[in-house]
Formats: structure tokens, sequence, C-alpha cells
């Protein structure tokens, strides 16, 4: 994170120069039903591959210290649905498994997409078979066996892995057309719940069992809210769950910082999935939910890859900013739908994709864009193209120059001065959230020679100081700030956030 914050700061100060760049960073990628995965540079020339023993499906992962995390497919499992993956992986450098978790038979596996925990866990999405019977005992309207989602969290165990946590949605559905089933209800009072009957077509699966009925394709986790997003495509639909939870409290309505268990926290893109009658706003595929990270543009909006959501059924790049209730945990409903009720930013696609694709937000404010089977490109804050690249997999991650995995992975490419300096730890600003004070704690009130700067996300310096323990911040707008103390050689970069 540190050293994110300096691409910020640098970039940040050319963007105030007026001057577009491309973002100097890497491209990690797998072509889908591949044994390689690639690391390119902003030239397009590869860097770095890792021979694999298992074709990959979409999601690669790499760590601070330089491996490789990579989902992969079980050859001859009997669940076939699309995306299937079935086996997570590490490898480090020379491509040695380190770890691996296989998590595919006859009642489950997972696929698509993982999402990595700041302790390591990694977040997999998977199928479970239900029965025929199963589902229409749960009120389902017709005899057909299905996959519903359910998420494991992972943790490594030796050289293999396991389960510490899980979240069903089973667990959290509803339906209206079966008084005698237990989960009857009125599906409207309850956007909270899933109707099982609102999914009806899905591709995958059995044949002639269309099992893979929600098929979920994305995931991310956001550390301050411990709350997991998750995209369904056939649901059309963004939600959040609370992660807090115990497994047995994700598997109740309630428990959690939000107190409503494994329900759903929020939902966006079709109300009418729960029986509301407030616009659609997300028209078929959805893709690939980021919460844009703290210290870029729009930190805290989730960003997803719309395919079909500008005019002429043409992709586009969302965002939006859920409205938070004020304890912090829960979203505000109103008018029969969770807010907002529209998108707050959208990037038009330069083409179509009708696959998986991705976006991300990178840290001088660009948006990088990969379309699948297409190609990846990246624009600026006025929609230029200012890089692009022919490959276009199914799914591909961008990672900064200063990254940590790319600093270790590659021996430093881009010559980050005082490596060592940016993971001092000593320093701490106090208090931290601050109400218009801080004190940088661990410097003597005797050193001098130092330096301290306020720098809001944008960039811009809203405060500097020199030899200053005790920094007033009074007339400086509230949020979150990045301040770069610059001792002699050292130069230390602090996250602030600044609240009523």
């Amino acid at each position: 994170m540190k050293k994110l914050i300096i691409l910020l700061l640098s970039a940040a100060l050319t963007q105030t120069a007026g001057i577009s760049q491309s973002f100097n960073g890497y491209a990690l990628y797998t072509a889908q039903n591949s044994q390689t995965t690639y690391l390119i540079d902003k030239d397009g020339t590869i860097a770095k591959t890792w021979s694999c023993n298992k074709n990959g499906n979409y999601t690669v992962f790499l760590k601070e210290d330089g491996n490789l995390l990579r989902q992969g497919v079980v050859n001859g499992a009997e669940l076939k649905g699309a995306a299937a993956g079935g086996i997570i992986q590490e490898y480090d450098k020379d491509s040695k498994v380190i770890w691996e978790f296989t998590y595919s038979n006859a009642d489950h596996r997972s696929h698509h997409d993982f999402a990595v925990l700041p302790n390591g866990n990694v977040l997999l999405t998977a199928w479970e078979v239900k029965t025929a019977t199963e589902m229409m005992d749960a009120g389902y309207s017709s005899n057909s066996e299905k996959w519903p989602t359910h998420i494991i969290e992972v943790q490594q165990d030796g050289t293999g892995g396991k389960i510490v946590w899980e979240w069903h949605i089973w667990d959290h559905l509803i339906q209206d057309t079966d008084a005698t089933k237990p989960n009857f209800g009125v599906v409207a009072e309850h956007p909270e719940l899933m109707d099982i009957n609102v999914a009806s077509s899905a591709s995958g699966g059995r044949p002639g069992s269309g099992g893979d009925w929600f098929h979920v394709n994305g995931i991310d986790y956001n550390e301050s809210l411990d709350q997991i997003v998750f995209t369904s495509r056939y649901m059309s639909e963004i939600m959040i769950i609370d992660h807090s939870t115990t497994t047995a409290e994700a598997a109740s309505h309630k428990g959690g910082k939000a107190g409503k268990g494994g329900d759903f926290l929020f939902r966006y893109g079709s109300p009418s999935n729960y029986g509301s009658s407030a616009s659609k706003v997300i028209a078929a595929a959805v893709h690939d939910p980021r919460w844009i990270k703290d210290g870029r543009p729009n930190a805290g909006y989730i960003q997803f890859f719309n395919n079909s959501g500008g005019n002429g059924n043409s992709s586009v790049v969302d965002a939006i900013k859920p409205q938070m209730d004020p304890d912090g945990y829960n979203y505000i409903f109103s008018n029969g739908s969770y807010l907002p009720n529209s998108n707050e930013w959208r990037h038009n696609c330069k083409t179509n994709a009708n696959g998986q694709s991705a976006s991300d937000r990178m840290s001088n404010g660009n948006t990088f864009v990969n379309l699948s089977r297409e190609y990846m490109y990246e624009v600026d804050s006025n929609d230029n193209i200012i890089w692009q690249y022919s490959e276009g997999p199914a799914k591909a991650f961008r990672y900064e120059c200063e990254y940590p995995g790319i600093i270790t992975l590659l021996n430093n490419p881009c010559n980050v001065s005082n490596v060592s300096d940016l993971n001092k730890t000593e320093l701490t600003l106090f208090p931290n959230p601050s109400t218009g004070s801080f004190s940088i704690s661990g410097l003597d009130k005797k050193t001098k020679g130092f330096s301290v700067a306020v720098i809001d996300i944008y960039g811009k310096v809203v405060l500097s100081t020199k030899n200053q323990i005790e920094i007033d911040l009074n007339g400086i707008s509230k949020g979150n700030y990045i301040v770069h103390i610059l001792l002699e050689n050292q130069s230390i970069f602090k996250k602030l956030s600044l609240m009523d």
C-alpha cells in the first residue's frame, strides 16, 4: 500500500501539470484453457511467465512476495459449467507449487473468480448441487436439479488448505408460490432474500439441468467493511454480504457487524428480482465487481464491467457508491431499491465484449479496461486511449511498478529508492482518524531537518510544514489524505482520515 501511494503522488503531480501518461505497470493474465500465465510490461514485452500444471480458467493474483495465486481446471470433473475451476494453487517464481486446495467432486466445484484477503486466505465462488426433489421442497416451480452459489474461505494448511468460513445462498431463499413450504413469504417485503423462482434459465450443468442458474462470476472484498461483493450474470445484479459473521451466523438472519447474518445487505441492478417496480439499471450481463481502493479517485465506489449497459447494448464500465446507513455497515433502501438507483460514473468501452472482461481504477486516475477476446487498453480521465495491447484474455489484472510483488519478482524494475525505508513502521499518526489535528508518534521533538506534506487523493498538497510533530488541519475538508514525511534520505507515507 505504501508503495502504491508513491505512484499516486508522482502520477497525480504529472496530471496536475496537464500531461496524461500511461500507468507504469504490468498486466497479469492467463489465456483461457492455457497452462501459462503471463506478466507483460507497458510496452507489451513479456516480463515473466509461469508454466503451470493445470489449465487456468480466469483469475490470477500476484502476491506481495512475488508468488502467483491461480485457479486451475480439474480435468474429468462431473460439474461442467462455464469457467469451471476446481483447484486453487500457489506457485513460486520458478513455477513450483507451494500449496494447493482442490474443491471439486460430484456435489460441488469452484468456478470463475476468487479474492485474496489481507490475512492471505482466499475466497472462492463455487457451485453446490441440489437435487430436483430438494429444489421442489424449497418451493422451486420446476422439476429440475440446480447448482446454487456458495462462497468458501480457504486457509493455507501446510501444502494444502482448509475451509474456515462459508456462506450459502441456499440459506437465504424465499418464494411466494407454495404456502406449504417453510420459506414461503412476500418477496417484495424481503429484498434481503433471493426469490428462488426468479432465475429461470442458464447454461452449463449436466445435460438438460441448466444447473448454474445464478451464474455468479466475480467477487471482491472490502477490508474496512469486512464485506464481500459479487456479481450474478443471470440475475443482472451486484450483491453485498457480511463477512464478519461466523459460518453459523452466515447461515442465519442475525449476527455480524451489520446484524443481518448472511442476508443480502445491498443489491443493485434489477429491483424486479425482489418484486420492486423500481427501474432496472443493469440490462443483462455484469462481471468483475471491484471496490476502488483507497487513495484512488472515487475510492470506495464499486466499479464493474457492464456488458450491455450502453446505447445499442454496448459494453460500459460503471461505478456506483452504495449509500450507507449511519451505522456504517448497512445500506439505505428507498422507494423500492437500494441507493443509488443509477450509475454515478461511466466509461463507454471502445468496442463490445460479451464475455468475462474486467476493469480497474489506477493510482494515477486512469482506467484499465480488459475486453474479453478483444484487447486491453487504458484511458485517462478525458477518455483518451493512452495505452493498448492487442491481446484480450478473458480477465486481466494490472499492477503498478512499485507494487511489492513486482519489486520482489523483477528486482525493482522501476528503481524505487529507499525500498526498506518505505516499510518503516515506527512512525504512526495519532489520532487517526482525526477530527482536526494529529501528531507524528515516533519522532523525537528534538528531531530537525524533516518536512511534512498533507496530500489529497488527487495529488494536491493542502498543507506543508517543517520540523513540526503536531499538525493542525483546521480548515481542511474532511476525507482521506496521504501524509508524506521526509526524514533526510527517508521517505515515509502514511494514510490519514479526517472526520467530523
